[in-house]
């Protein structure tokens, strides 16, 4: 298990990379871009912790700086709930689009999107799933 400080240096180039991305206009970052970029950084890290070079206990406080990044760049409302509500949402599947995702990074989005934005229906939802199996 990473100590916080050891966290936030070992991410902060990613951090770094994500805005650099989102940024136009040589300084306004573009805000649903940076939200796709986030939700997929997210979204990897939580199905992979040790590709990401973390284990899962470092999860929880991964997930705080990733909010801190987020309140920094987009306002103290927002953190990982309102980047999936946007993912989830018209102009979220607007936004991965024109970034190109493919429909396989889309279906992984639109996954946790589920999985944060409603545990039970994604739960319920699973369960069909493997029922049907």
């Amino acid at each position: 298990m990473l100590e916080p400080n050891e966290l936030k240096y070992a991410f902060e180039p990613v951090f770094t990379d994500i805005k650099e991305r989102s940024t136009v206009a040589e300084r306004f970052i573009d805000r649903s871009l940076y939200q796709v970029y986030v939700a997929t950084l997210w979204a990897n890290v939580v199905l992979s912790p040790g590709e990401a070079g973390i284990e899962e206990e470092d999860l929880e406080d991964l997930h705080d700086l990733v909010v801190a990044d987020i309140q920094s760049v987009l306002g103290n409302n927002e953190d990982l709930t309102t980047v999936f509500t946007f993912i989830s949402s018209k102009s979220g599947e607007q936004a991965m689009i024109e970034a190109k995702l493919n429909q396989t990074h889309k279906d992984l989005l639109q996954y946790f999107s589920s999985m944060i934005l409603d545990p039970d229906g994604h739960k319920q939802w699973m369960d069909e799933i493997r029922d049907n199996l």
